[in-house]
C-alpha cells in the first residue's frame, strides 16, 4: 500500500480491510513507528505491525545474538549466534520480507537516561520493550509533552508475568470504539407519546445502550423521523424511548433504525502518574486481585534491577525473599492496591530471567493491536495497564530442585528457567496432531497478511508442506510430518485409530463448526486432548478439552446460523445481505449446479437417442427436463452468450418486478386488513435496460463471460467493449411480457424445492421431447455438446468475472427494491463468506493455546486449565475455567461420561444374544437396543428382530476383512415404564480376543 497513491492492495490486505476499514488502513500507511527491544515480545510486535502495513518501522536494539535468543526470537538463526551478529541486524532482513509496502530501518544507538530524545519526534508511536522503568518513564514524559502527543506503549515480559502500558495523550479521539457493523433493525411500532417508544419487529434485540443515537429511515406515517438521529433510553432488550413524539404524525407502518457511531475522546495519564493509582484491566475474574498484585510485583522487580543491576537469579531462594520484601514496600506506596501475593512474587523471582514464548505471543498480539489503535483511532484503547500471569504453568513445579531450572547453554534455556528440564524433555517427546499442518489448501496472497511463515514465492504452494519447511528454519530440531490429506470421514483410513494412538494431543485451527465437531469426536473416541481455537477479526477464543477432566466441543451447541427464508431471497428482499445472497445463489445455480447436473446426466445416459426413446415411452428420468432445456438453449458463439445475458437481465430485473406487482398490486391487503407491502416487504420497481448505465453493462458482460466459460466459447477483449456488446444487443428481440398466474411463495418457513425431483406436467414432457428431437435433428448432441465446464466460485480472482457478476446482479436487485447498495468489498465479504482476519488476534490465540499445551503435557489438574475469549478491539480478555466433566446416571451406581467406553471381546461364533449377556455380566445392566452407525441391529419392538438374537455379530455387522472392532450404541430400559430409554456409553465390540488393532 503505497502512501502516495493510498491505493490498498486488496489481494494482500482483503481480510484485514474487513477488520480495520479503509480509512484506518490509509492512516497506518502514513504512520511511522519506533520499536525498541528485539527480544521475544519485541519481535512479536515487529512482525504484527509489519504485516498490518504501517508506512515505516524503525527496529532498535543494542544486544548481540545469543543461543538463548533462539528459543524466544523466531527471526534469529544459529548462524547469527555463531557470527555474533547484533540482534537488530539479524532480524532486519526477515522483517523486511514480511511486507513489501513497509519501510524498515534499524538502529543500534544507545538509548538511556541521557539520550537526546528529539529524534523520536518523527514517529507517531513509540514502543519500548526490554527497557528499564526509569527509561520508560522518561520516554513517556517526552512523548506525552509533544504536540500532538506521540503515542507511547511500554511492554515487559519477565518469566511468567507480562505487562502493557498505554499513554495516547490527554485527548485521544476514537472514531469507532467497537468495530461492529451497525445492523438495520425493522420497526414494529412507534408510540405517539412523550416519550415515544420504539418496539423492534419480531422481538429482535436492538443491542443498544442508553445514550447512544439511532438514525431512522423509511418510516411511514411518522415521516418527520426519517433522516433524523435520536438519542435512546433503553427500556427493554426489544424497545427504547426516543424523546417526545407526541407532536409528530401517527406511526403507520414500516421503517428501520440503525445505530449512529459517534466519535469518543479518551484521556490518558503519564506512566509516572499511573504508577501509584493504576487503571487496570481484569482478564481473569477467578482472581480479580491479580492485576494489582502483578503491578506491585513487577514494580518491585524494577526496583530490584535498579538496586542490583541484574534480575533475580534463577532458583535463588534468597533473591525471591528480597523480591517479596520489596513488593511489600512498593505496595505500601500504592493508592490502588491488593494484598501482596507472596507465591506469585516467588514464582516471578524464580522465572524472571527466563522466557515463556507463548506468553510473549499472546501479549504481543494485544500490544500490537494497541499500536494500530494509536495510529488510526480505530477501536477503544487499553486504559491503561494490562497484566497477565501464567502462574498456573509453574505452580505444580515449585517442589522441583533448583538444578531443574539451571541454564544448559542451548536454545531452551529461557523456557527451562520457567518450566524446568523435565518438562522440556516431556515437550520434546510429545506428538502433536495439528489440523492445519494437515491441510490440502494452497497459499493465496491474502494469507501473507496474517501469518509469518509464507512469502510471495510460496503462493499456490500447499500450506502444510510450506509451513513445515518454514518452521524447521526457526527450529531445526523439530520433527514435522506435513500432510495434504483433508481430515474428514473419507480419510479415516489415513487418520485412523492407530494414527491417533501414536499421538499425545491434537490442536485445531479450523474455520467451520462441522470440521471442529468431527475432529472433536475423533479425539474423544481416541481419548486424546484437543486444543481448539479460532479468530474472527479482533475476536478470538480457545477451548481446552482434556480426557476425563472436561467436557468436549460437541458437549455444547452453538446457536445455528440464521438462514434467510427462501421466499425472502426469491421475492421479498429487505436488506442488502438478501440481494447479495440472491446473486451468489444465482451464480451457484446457473454456473455450477446446473452444469454439474448436465454433465452427470450425460455421463449416466449413454446417448441422446436412448434418452429420447425412454422419454417417448413415458419413462421418468430425473433431471431430464432441466438438462434438455439447457441443451436446447446452449449457446455456440459469443453473440449467443450476450443475448442470453440480456434475456436474463429482463427476467431478473423487469419481469420479476412486473409479475410481483401483478400478483400483489400496491394496494393489496392481508386478511387482517393490513397492507401487504409494508416493512420489511418492499415493492419492486421494474428496471428498463440501458447500456449506457455502467451497472447494466457490467451485468451483461460478466454474465456473458460466465456463459462463455462454461460452454467453452472463446471471446476477445474487443468482444467485451461497449461498442461490441451494443452491436449484438441491437439485434436482440425481447419477448413481450405476459403476466403469469403462477403462485408466488410468501411462507417464510417454506424450503426451496428441488427442481430435478419435481413432477413434470404432460405439457412439459412434450416440450422436452420436442426440444430433444430438434437437437438430434440439428446434430447438436455430439460428445462436445454433451459436456460443459462447471465453475467454482472464486472470490479473490478479479480477472475471472465471478465477483463482477455477483456485485452487479446484487446492486441491480437492490436498486429494483430501493435498498441501499453495498460497495464491492462488502459484496465480496458476504458472497465469499469471508472471515475477517488480522495477525494480532492470530498471534494472541496461538500464544494462549501453546500455554495450555504445556499444562496438558504436564498432566495438570482441572483447576489449572483456562479457556479464553478476547476481543482486542474493546479490549476485553476473559479467562475462565474449562467446562467441568458431567456424568450421566443410568441407574443405581452406574454412571458414564463422554470419555467412557465399554469393551466387549467376542469371537467368530459370538451371537447378538452373547453380546447382550456380556454387557449385562460385565457392567451390571442389560441393553434393550443395539445400533451400529445408522443401522439398528436390535430393537425388540421391530418385527423379526427377536430372531436376530441367534445371529452372529459377524453376520449382523458384516465387517471388512481388516476391520478389528466396531463401536456400538446401546441403550437401556428406563426405571419407570413410559420414560425414555436410558443412554449408555459407546461399547467397543472386538471381533476376537486378539483384535486389539484398529478399526480403519
Amino acid at each position: 500500500m503505497a502512501a502516495d497513491s493510498m491505493e490498498i492492495d486488496d489481494s494482500l490486505y482483503s481480510r484485514q480491510r474487513y477488520v480495520l476499514g479503509d480509512s484506518a488502513m490509509q492512516q497506518m500507511a502514513q504512520s511511522s513507528v519506533f520499536l525498541s527491544g528485539m527480544g521475544g515480545l519485541g519481535i512479536e510486535i515487529a512482525k504484527n505491525i509489519a504485516l498490518a502495513g504501517v508506512k515505516a518501522v524503525t527496529l532498535h536494539d543494542t544486544k548481540q545474538c545469543e543461543t538463548w535468543d533462539l528459543g524466544s526470537n523466531f527471526f534469529i538463526r544459529q548462524e547469527d549466534v555463531l557470527s555474533q551478529r547484533k540482534r537488530v541486524e539479524a532480524v532486519y532482513p526477515r522483517v523486511v520480507e514480511l511486507n513489501p509496502y513497509v519501510h524498515v530501518e534499524v538502529s543500534s544507538s544507545t538509548l538511556d537516561d541521557s539520550t537526546d530524545l528529539s529524534f523520536l519526534r518523527k514517529y507517531q508511536c513509540v514502543i519500548l520493550t526490554q527497557a528499564r522503568l526509569s527509561l520508560q518513564k522518561r520516554v513517556n514524559e517526552f512523548c506525552h509533552s509533544q504536540e500532538p502527543p506521540i503515542r507511547f506503549i511500554g511492554c515487559d515480559a519477565y518469566g511468567i508475568c507480562v505487562r502493557v502500558f498505554c499513554d495516547f495523550g490527554e485527548e485521544f479521539e476514537v472514531s469507532d470504539s467497537t468495530g461492529e457493523e451497525p445492523k438495520e433493525i425493522f420497526i414494529q411500532s412507534i408510540t405517539q407519546d412523550n416519550p415515544g417508544v420504539v418496539t423492534c419487529m419480531d422481538n429482535r434485540t436492538h443491542g443498544l445502550q442508553t445514550g447512544q443515537s439511532v438514525l431512522f429511515r423509511e418510516v411511514n406515517g411518522m415521516e418527520e423521523l426519517n433522516g433524523t438521529a435520536r438519542q435512546v433510553t433503553v427500556l427493554s432488550p426489544h424497545s427504547f424511548a426516543i424523546g417526545d413524539t407526541s407532536h409528530l404524525q401517527p406511526y403507520a407502518h414500516g421503517g428501520f433504525f440503525v445505530l449512529v457511531k459517534t466519535p469518543r475522546t479518551y484521556s490518558f495519564e503519564t506512566m509516572e502518574k499511573q504508577l501509584c493509582d493504576p487503571q487496570v484491566v481484569t482478564p481473569d475474574f477467578s482472581k480479580p486481585e491479580a492485576p494489582l498484585q502483578i503491578h506491585a510485583a513487577m514494580l518491585a522487580l524494577d526496583a530490584f534491577q535498579e538496586q542490583k543491576n541484574r534480575l533475580p537469579n534463577i532458583g535463588c531462594l534468597q533473591d525471591a525473599e528480597v523480591l517479596v520484601k520489596l513488593t511489600e514496600e512498593v505496595n505500601v506506596t500504592l493508592r490502588n492496591k491488593a494484598p501482596v501475593n507472596a507465591e506469585l512474587v516467588r514464582c516471578l523471582s524464580r522465572t524472571a530471567g527466563g522466557a515463556l514464548p507463548p506468553l510473549a505471543a499472546a501479549v504481543g498480539g494485544l500490544a500490537s493491536q494497541e499500536v494500530l489503535k494509536a495510529l488510526t483511532g480505530k477501536f477503544a484503547p487499553l486504559q491503561q495497564w494490562f497484566y497477565l500471569d501464567a502462574i498456573e504453568v509453574v505452580k505444580p513445579l515449585q517442589s522441583l530442585s533448583a538444578e531443574e531450572f539451571v541454564p544448559r547453554g542451548d536454545r531452551y534455556d529461557g523456557l527451562r528457567a520457567c518450566i524446568g528440564e523435565s518438562m522440556c524433555l516431556e515437550l520434546h517427546k510429545i506428538r502433536v496432531f495439528m489440523v492445519c499442518i494437515t491441510d490440502p489448501d494452497l497459499i493465496e496472497k491474502s494469507n501473507l497478511n496474517r501469518q509469518f511463515l509464507f512469502r510471495p514465492h510460496h503462493i499456490q504452494k500447499p500450506k502444510s508442506t510450506t509451513a513445515a519447511v518454514a518452521t524447521l528454519e526457526i527450529n531445526p530440531e523439530l520433527q514435522l510430518d506435513a500432510r495434504l490429506d483433508k481430515v474428514c470421514p473419507a480419510t479415516e483410513g489415513i487418520y485412523s485409530d492407530s494414527f491417533y494412538s501414536r499421538l499425545h494431543l491434537a490442536v485445531t485451527a479450523l474455520d467451520n463448526v462441522e470440521a471442529r465437531r468431527y475432529v472433536d469426536s475423533r479425539s474423544v473416541s481416541n481419548q486424546k486432548a484437543l486444543l481448539d481455537s479460532g479468530t474472527m477479526g479482533t475476536k478470538g477464543h480457545t477451548e481446552i478439552i482434556v480426557p476425563n477432566l472436561t467436557e468436549s466441543y460437541n458437549s455444547h451447541r452453538d446457536p445455528p446460523e440464521e438462514e434467510i427464508p427462501f421466499c425472502t431471497l426469491k421475492s421479498f428482499p429487505a436488506v442488502i445481505e438478501h440481494t447479495i445472497q440472491w446473486a451468489r445463489d444465482k451464480f451457484e445455480s446457473a454456473f455450477a449446479h446446473k452444469p454439474s447436473i448436465y454433465n452427470l446426466f450425460w455421463q449416466t445416459h449413454s446417448s441422446a437417442e436412448s434418452v429420447l426413446q425412454r422419454m417417448q415411452a413415458r419413462e421418468s428420468l430425473e433431471g431430464a427436463f432441466q438438462v434438455i432445456k439447457l441443451l436446447s438453449r446452449r449457446p455456440s458463439q459469443w453473440e449467443h452468450c450476450v443475448t442470453l445475458a440480456r434475456l436474463k437481465f429482463d427476467k431478473y430485473f423487469k419481469r420479476k418486478a412486473l409479475q410481483l406487482l401483478h400478483s400483489f398490486p400496491l394496494d393489496t391487503r392481508l386478511k387482517d386488513g393490513s397492507m401487504f407491502w409494508q416493512s420489511p416487504k418492499r415493492p419492486p420497481s421494474p428496471i428498463e435496460f440501458d447500456i449506457k448505465d455502467s451497472l447494466h453493462f457490467s451485468f451483461i458482460v460478466s454474465m456473458a463471460r460466465l456463459f462463455a466459460n462454461i460452454y467453452n466459447i472463446p471471446y476477445s477483449e474487443k468482444d467485451l467493449s461497449e461498442e461490441g456488446v451494443a452491436r449484438i444487443l441491437c439485434d436482440v428481440k425481447i419477448p413481450e411480457y405476459r403476466p403469469s398466474e403462477k403462485l408466488i411463495e410468501t411462507d417464510e418457513t417454506a424450503k426451496k424445492p428441488d427442481q430435478t425431483k419435481m413432477a413434470l406436467s404432460s405439457e412439459e414432457e412434450r416440450e422436452a421431447i420436442t426440444q430433444l428431437e430438434d437437437a438430434i435433428a440439428a446434430n447438436n448432441v455430439t460428445p462436445e455438446w454433451l459436456q460443459v465446464t462447471p465453475l467454482q466460485f472464486e472470490k479473490d480472482d478479479d480477472s475471472n468475472g465471478h465477483m463482477d457478476f455477483v456485485a452487479s446482479a446484487s446492486a441491480l436487485r437492490a436498486r429494483m427494491y430501493a435498498i441501499e447498495a453495498a460497495d464491492r468489498l462488502k459484496a465480496k465479504r458476504i458472497a465469499g463468506k469471508i472471515i475477517p482476519a488480522i495477525a494480532t488476534a492470530t498471534a494472541a490465540v496461538a500464544g494462549l493455546v501453546a500455554l495450555e499445551l504445556i499444562k496438558v503435557v504436564g498432566g495438570y489438574g482441572f483447576e489449572s486449565f483456562k479457556n479464553c475469549f478476547f476481543n482486542l478491539a474493546i479490549p476485553v480478555v476473559v479467562l475462565t475455567e474449562t467446562a467441568p466433566l458431567k456424568r450421566t446416571h443410568i441407574r443405581d451406581n452406574i454412571t458414564f461420561s463422554i470419555w467412557d467406553r465399554w469393551t466387549v471381546y467376542g469371537h467368530e461364533d459370538f451371537t447378538l444374544s452373547d453380546f447382550i449377556n456380556a454387557v449385562r455380566e460385565k457392567y451390571g445392566i442389560e441393553p434393550i437396543m443395539v445400533v451400529h452407525g445408522v443401522k439398528m441391529l436390535y430393537v425388540p419392538v421391530m418385527p423379526g428382530h427377536s430372531k436376530r438374537l441367534k445371529l452372529t455379530m459377524h453376520k449382523l455387522i458384516k465387517p471388512s476383512v481388516e476391520r478389528r472392532y466396531v463401536d456400538l450404541t446401546v441403550s437401556f430400559a428406563p426405571e419407570v415404564d413410559g420414560d425414555e430409554d436410558l443412554p449408555g456409553p459407546p461399547v467397543r465390540y472386538h471381533f476376537s480376543r486378539d483384535a486389539d488393532g484398529e478399526a480403519p
